[in-house]
């Protein structure tokens, strides 16, 4: 969100190898895949869930579902509002093999969407999943 200039300075700070140095230090990784900053978010926390919204202001009764669910079992649990970012509402689609959303994954590993937590939660199951 911080403008570093137009295309003259940019490509000027690039020959003098100044830009590497700035994207470095504000964190942006060069090089990096969609893949790995897929990894990376899968990876926040022990319990990640991608959802449509924010757990306090869900955008789609399944993943409000979803956080209510974690919520009854008292898990806690980051989230990532995939309206917020296209490229990795696709790209999370392509790395899970799971074509919706919710998607809950534990320790990166992913654990499927709205159907499979709430059979969990009601089979008394998610809790014991998601603290292995």
């Amino acid at each position: 969100g911080e403008l570093i200039g137009g295309s003259d300075i940019v490509l000027e700070m690039q020959k003098s190898g100044e830009l590497k140095k700035v994207l470095s230090d504000k964190g942006i990784l060069l090089g990096e895949t969609l893949e790995d900053r897929v990894k990376q978010l899968v990876n926040l926390s022990a319990v990640m869930l991608f959802m449509k919204g924010t757990p306090d202001a869900s955008r789609c009764g399944f993943s409000s579902k979803v956080v209510n669910a974690l919520k009854e079992e008292g898990v806690e649990f980051g989230s990532f509002d995939i309206l917020t970012d296209e490229v990795v509402r696709q790209g999370l689609k392509k790395y899970s093999n799971w074509p919706t959303f919710p998607q809950l994954y534990y320790k990166g590993e992913l654990v499927g969407g709205c159907d499979i937590v709430m059979e969990l939660h009601n089979n008394g199951e998610l809790k014991v999943t998601l603290s292995e």
